[in-house]
């Protein structure tokens, strides 16, 4: 931390950057500008017209759908792999100022993971409980974060995302129920420990952003507004922090290193992971369809 923290920064202030390390995330009021949003804006309107096409019968693997999606009622929770989808979202993953946010946060060298866009339509868009994101693709290391933008102005009532002050110390949660199976959030019977009154819940403008390290207990509620809550999500890693399971095995940029070098040491963090199920053997599924038990 320190030795980031030595670094000059290059987008984010220095009290965001202590924020970020204190807390376990930071949000920024407007970073992204106008011309980024004009452009993320008309692809990922292009994507909402295709999705019109495909339904809970009539699948496609890069859209997560409600059941009740229709062609006269689009309701998308997800658009995956976006970067895999269109060069538009790539090219902002890769050049766009969350690379600088994410060199301010993990040192010279960064690597891209994985992105997903999620829509929290309007009108009782579907909560996302809470949960840690290592568990799903774990790490050597925690130095691996999440950045996401918002499309368009996120008020209280669009469910933004809740993050828990400080809960990237804490403990790694189970995300199996009793049973054994995988379901992607916090057991109910340990919600009382998280400290939830706490959450700090991250809205604003339309080009705000949302940090958060892979640690973090975060969640959001149902959206109850009338409006859809677009969220554009890229993780990032430091060099040194390698995949241990194949989730983003062939997608299109996994792993690319988007500033500075490939990692000649890896780094292993002593505290241990819980390990996902088999994502070769067993099909990963979004968060939503996990949680909600559908899919």
């Amino acid at each position: 931390m320190q030795e980031i923290l030595q670094r000059p920064a290059k987008i984010l202030t220095q009290s965001q950057r202590e924020a970020y390390f204190r807390d376990g995330f930071v949000g920024v009021e407007g970073l992204i500008d106008g011309d980024w949003l004009e452009r993320l804006n008309r692809t990922t309107n292009e994507f909402v017209q295709i999705s019109k096409e495909y339904s809970s019968q009539r699948k496609d693997k890069r859209f997560d759908l409600e059941p009740d999606h229709s062609a006269d009622n689009p309701r998308l929770r997800r658009l995956n792999s976006p970067v895999d989808h269109h060069e538009e979202y790539w090219t902002f993953a890769s050049t766009g100022p969350f690379v600088d946010v994410a060199e301010d946060l993990l040192g010279p060298s960064v690597k891209f993971h994985h992105a997903k866009l999620n829509f929290k339509w309007g009108g009782g868009g579907e909560e996302v409980k809470w949960h840690q994101d290592i568990q799903f693709w774990p790490h050597t290391n925690y130095e691996v974060l999440t950045l996401g933008v918002y499309l368009d102005d996120v008020t209280e009532d669009m469910a933004p995302m809740g993050i828990i002050p400080n809960s990237h110390n804490g403990p790694l949660y189970d995300l199996y129920d009793t049973e054994g199976n995988w379901t992607g959030n916090i057991r109910d019977a340990e919600v009382p420990k998280l400290d939830v009154e706490t959450a700090v819940y991250l809205g604003g403008p339309a080009g705000s952003i949302t940090v958060h390290n892979c640690r973090c207990v975060h969640g959001s509620p149902p959206n109850n507004s009338q409006k859809p809550r677009p969220l554009l999500l890229c993780a990032y890693s430091a060099a040194h922090a390698l995949p241990i399971t194949d989730l983003t095995k062939g997608g299109k940029y996994a792993e690319t290193i988007v500033r500075g070098e490939p990692a000649r040491w890896a780094r292993f963090d002593p505290r241990p992971v819980l390990m996902p199920p088999d994502w070769s053997k067993t099909r990963y599924k979004s968060i939503f369809e996990h949680q909600q038990g559908d899919g």
